[in-house]
């Protein structure tokens, strides 16, 4: 079977005095039977050419699911009088919600189990099933949950009676996917904020149980297309907290539910490049912020806001400050020092850090749904350690591990090996990478690799366990996570330095990366994948255009290729959003530089890696389109016989299938092809 040729209509973008050929543009407009049927060819073509790898990705995708426990359940955590946690049997594609009524954590076994929501009962084989914020009331009898059955970041309003089961009249549409509902005090009301055609959550409401949503009052319209509305609910329960925010600047405002006919509340108005968040402790607000602190310091004021904001921590630009979690005694912070998380202790006026064993970790604050308490749940992990569940007293100081996630199947750490490595970018700056790899690995030489990154908006790829990763190191593949600029590994300059007008760091930080690789002698360019998704699909995609010799394979999944179009059509969902992050093309300086890497735009008649690329028809964050076009144009003028798929699910969004064992079978099916071209198949 050959590989789909996308018919050719020819279309112009011209701005500033620049003309862009688009001959793919049709693919935009999915009521076009042709797209339709170009996608179902190539998801034919996928087919074809994978079929000769069936038995590899069955291979795979049983040693996955053999690593897959018989029963994975949460650590319980205490909520009142239950203890609430969430627990999955193997044979189910989602988990089941409980908790159980107990005086302590020693009692639960003799308690018994309540069902708040099985989602495997709400789920039809086969079709998508997204829940995500799930809110008890506060009397706990009452669940409110969000529901999405089409892959987009528009979510449905559904309240359960816990004591009947039954599912209450009232159900509201157009949800935000998450960080958007919270109940008020008495239980009796929700506060819920809903999204405007291009999925931007923009209004904030206050709904009464039992009533219409047409009787709904809004309360808050961000007009502004580049802000979204956050709602959260501080640890105390006292105040919600409304924050009106762009990727650089905040507004917050408050409600107080002890006093709620003082309605909403401003607290911080918007400043240009600062950032502001708020909790609440004791009698005092406790205000994270990046004013005159790029690392972000703690200020505190009283709740009454009578006496000035001052500083409770002082700006540590070594030091990057992320959350602050306060308890009715005690405060705990996170964030990074060193390129790794940390938690501290807020104590005697000094943040006391708390200390692990590894060289390499991560740890942060679990779910911890008590406020009056001495005792508060860590979760800690690493490329080694599965992910354990710690009781730290503190009081005491002291810690307990609770559980230690189950793996299935024989898991020996000690044949395994993780590092942290530093490669020197083109401008002399040390980017780290992290590596996991079966000790016997290098025992003949280079070995097969993946490279792995992300490197935007902040979001920062750290250390952690993947039961799923073991079938691909005991066949000798190394696997590294890049900590590429634009993430925040380093701290806020880090992001700061890989974005906007200094996105290219980010992808030559990788290239560099897989330099150092290949010059320090664990892997060489043959036996290289690369791997990113979305905003790391873009990395694969400028780093097919820039640096694609030093790859075999390449991943681009989900990938966000086509930036200077689409950053120029506010009319796509969360474009105006993305403007602090890439830059506004209408103005000429970032036009030019965002084309000068947009990978739809650097197109090359010359060789590339194999790829696969995924996308999602239902895809809010990254249009199907933007992949399908960039294939198109890959196909027409790529001068090499390589693979290159493009496999659509045509009914999911941004993050593939929702059932658990479709989803490893797409990654199955993913590391069949990446070990097929890497010559990978048999285990070390």
């Amino acid at each position: 079977m050959k590989a789909p040729v996308a018919k050719r209509i020819a279309y112009r973008h011209e701005l500033h005095g620049d003309v862009r050929e688009d001959d793919y543009a049709w693919l935009t407009n999915r009521e076009d039977p042709d797209v339709i049927a170009l996608l179902e060819a190539e998801n034919n073509y996928y087919d074809e050419v994978m079929q000769p790898l069936t038995p590899f990705v069955e291979t795979l995708y049983e040693e996955m699911v053999a690593r897959v426990p018989e029963e994975e359940k949460a650590v319980p955590v205490k909520h009142g009088a239950y203890y609430y946690y969430v627990r999955t049997e193997k044979a189910w594609q989602y988990p089941l919600y409980a908790r159980k009524k107990a005086a302590s954590r020693e009692a639960l076994m003799d308690a018994e189990e309540e069902t708040l929501l099985n989602l495997n009962d709400l789920a039809k084989e086969g079709d998508y099933l997204s829940v995500t914020v799930m809110r008890i009331s506060p009397d706990h009898m009452r669940l409110a949950y969000l529901e999405n059955r089409d892959g987009t970041d528009a979510y449905t309003l559904y309240i359960k009676d816990l004591a009947s089961g039954e599912l209450l009249q009232d159900s509201i549409t157009d949800i935000f996917i998450d960080d958007s509902l919270a109940w008020d005090a008495s239980g009796e009301a929700l506060y819920y904020i809903t999204i405007d055609e291009a999925q931007r959550p923009y209004r904030l409401w206050r709904h009464t149980i039992g009533t219409t949503v047409q009787t709904d009052e809004l309360l808050y319209e961000e007009t502004d297309t580049t802000c979204i509305l956050v709602l959260n609910k501080t640890r105390s329960g006292r105040f919600i907290v409304v924050t009106s925010a762009t990727k650089t600047s905040s507004e917050v405002f408050y409600f107080d539910t002890v006093q709620p006919q003082k309605g909403l509340q401003r607290f911080a108005a918007r400043k240009e490049n600062v950032l502001v968040e708020i909790e609440h402790w004791q009698d005092q607000f406790l205000i994270l912020t990046n004013e005159n602190a790029v690392n972000f310091r703690l200020a505190v004021c009283p709740i009454d806001q009578g006496d000035p904001i001052t500083d409770l921590i002082h700006h540590d630009p070594k030091r990057f400050l992320t959350g602050v979690y306060p308890f009715a005694d005690h405060l705990l912070l996170t964030g990074r020092e060193n390129g790794l998380t940390q938690v501290w202790l807020f104590e005697q006026d000094s943040l006391q850090p708390l200390s692990f064993d590894e060289p390499i970790y991560t740890v942060y604050v679990g779910q911890n749904r008590a406020y009056s308490t001495d005792e508060v749940l860590l979760t800690y992990t690493s490329l080694l350690t599965p992910h354990t569940t710690i009781a730290y007293d503190l009081r005491s100081k002291k810690k307990e591990i609770l559980q230690v996630a189950p793996i299935a199947g024989p898991y020996d750490q000690a044949q395994y090996v993780q590092e942290r490595l530093f490669a020197k970018a083109d401008d002399g700056v040390s980017v780290p990478m992290l590596v996991v790899y079966h000790k016997d690995a290098l025992t003949h030489g280079p070995a097969p690799l993946i490279l792995y990154a992300y490197g935007s908006y902040g979001y920062s790829i750290d250390p952690d366990f993947d039961a799923q990763r073991l079938p691909l190191l005991d066949r000798g593949v190394i696997y590294v996570i890049a900590q590429i600029r634009g993430g925040s590994e380093m701290g806020r300059t880090w992001y700061e330095d890989g974005k906007l007008l200094q996105k290219r760091n980010t992808f030559t930080d990788y290239i560099a990366v897989a330099k150092d690789l290949i010059d320090c002698g664990y892997t060489t360019a043959k036996q290289m994948a690369g791997m990113g998704a979305s905003a790391g699909g873009l990395l694969m995609g400028a780093v097919a255009n820039m640096g694609g010799e030093y790859f075999n394979v390449l991943i681009p999944m989900v990938p966000f290729v086509d930036v200077v179009t689409t950053m120029l059509d506010a009319s796509i969902p969360l474009t105006t959003l993305e403007w602090d992050e890439w830059g506004n093309p209408e103005d000429k300086t970032f036009y030019d530089y965002m084309k000068s890497y947009s990978p739809y735009d650097n197109v090359e008649a010359k060789a590339y890696p194999h790829m696969l690329v995924t996308t999602g028809l239902n895809d809010p964050r990254v249009a199907y389109f933007e992949p399908a076009k960039w294939v198109a144009k890959l196909r027409r003028d790529k001068t090499d016989d390589h693979t290159l798929l493009l496999k659509t699910h045509m009914g999911a969004g941004h993050f593939g299938s929702s059932e658990r064992f479709a989803h490893l079978r797409e990654m199955a099916e993913i590391s069949a092809f990446v070990l097929h071209h890497l010559g990978v198949t048999t285990k070390a």
